[in-house]
C-alpha cells in the first residue's frame, strides 16, 4: 500500500469518503510506522513519511472505516528521563 501525504490535523484515524488519514504526534519519534492489521491478525507495516510539527501523517486511499490498525514508534528509549 502507497500512502499519500495526508494531512497533519485532525489527530487519529479520520475516514473522508474515499480513504483515512492518520495522524499521530511524536516529538521524540525518529520513525512511525501505520500498522493495519486484518482479520486473520497478520499486521502489514507502512511508514509514515510526512512530518509537519512533529505530527507524522499520511493517507491511506480506498481504506474503509472498520480497518484494525495501530502506530509502531521508533526513538529514543530512556525512560529515566521521560
Amino acid at each position: 500500500m502507497d500512502l499519500w501525504p495526508g494531512k497533519p490535523y485532525p489527530l487519529g484515524a479520520t475516514y473522508d469518503g474515499s480513504g483515512v488519514n492518520f495522524a499521530v504526534f511524536s516529538e521524540a519519534a525518529t520513525a512511525v510506522d501505520l500498522c493495519l492489521i486484518d482479520d486473520s491478525g497478520a499486521e502489514r507495516r507502512v511508514p509514515l513519511r510526512e512530518v509537519d510539527g512533529f505530527v507524522w501523517h499520511g493517507f491511506a486511499p480506498g481504506l474503509q472505516p472498520g480497518q484494525r490498525y495501530g502506530f509502531r514508534v521508533h526513538g529514543p528509549y530512556d525512560p529515566a528521563n521521560g
